[in-house]
Parts: structure tokens; C-alpha cells; sequence
């Protein structure tokens, strides 16, 4: 029983990972700035896990220059991102996989 129990969570784990590295990594890696830079963007503006997810939930359901953080500049170059196909469970999965990976909290000395 532990074992199927270790084996789920082993496979959720991929699955969420995945979603992120699929959806996410390999858009944002093809570009100049590192994608942890979006991270901190989003952290300096909002400061907290619930309202960073939920702004980045918000932009990613409905990108447009009204609720994108990013300077006008970096619009100019390189546009607006274009609505994703992904469920809200797909986002929410690949936004906790983000916070995760970028996170601050707890690894400050």
C-alpha cells in the first residue's frame, strides 16, 4: 500500500514538473531574460505566494497590457503572450511547480 501511495505521488510529481517544463520552460527559455526574472518581478510587486499565483493566473488566463507586469519596452519587443490552451488545473500545477523553483522565502541566510 505505501508503495503505490509512494509510486502516486512519484507520478503527480512528474506530471506537474512536466506541465511546467512543456508549457513553460520552453517558450521562456528562447528568450534574452532568464524566466526567474518574470519570478521576481511578480514577488516584488506582489510579495506574497497567494497574490503572485493568483495575478500570474490571472495574465496567463487572459494576456493583455492592462494586467501584464512587464515594461513597455520589453512589449515592444517581443508582444504580448498569446492565450494559453492550458487548464486552470494545468496553471495552477505549473505555477506551483514556479514558486518551487524561484521561491525566496526559506532560503535567505
Amino acid at each position: 500500500m505505501v508503495k503505490i501511495l509512494f509510486i502516486s505521488m512519484c507520478l503527480l510529481l512528474q506530471v506537474q514538473a512536466s506541465v511546467y517544463t512543456k508549457n513553460c520552460l520552453s517558450c521562456h527559455n528562447k528568450l534574452p531574460v532568464s524566466i526567474d526574472k518574470f519570478f521576481y518581478r511578480y514577488l516584488l510587486k506582489y510579495s506574497s505566494q497567494k497574490e503572485l499565483k493568483k495575478q500570474m493566473l490571472s495574465y496567463l488566463e487572459n494576456p493583455n497590457k492592462k494586467n501584464t507586469i512587464m515594461p513597455e519596452a520589453f512589449i515592444s519587443r517581443f508582444g504580448i503572450k498569446e492565450k494559453t490552451y492550458l487548464s486552470k488545473e494545468e496553471l495552477r500545477n505549473a505555477l506551483d511547480t514556479y514558486w518551487n523553483e524561484y521561491k525566496v522565502f526559506g532560503k535567505l541566510k
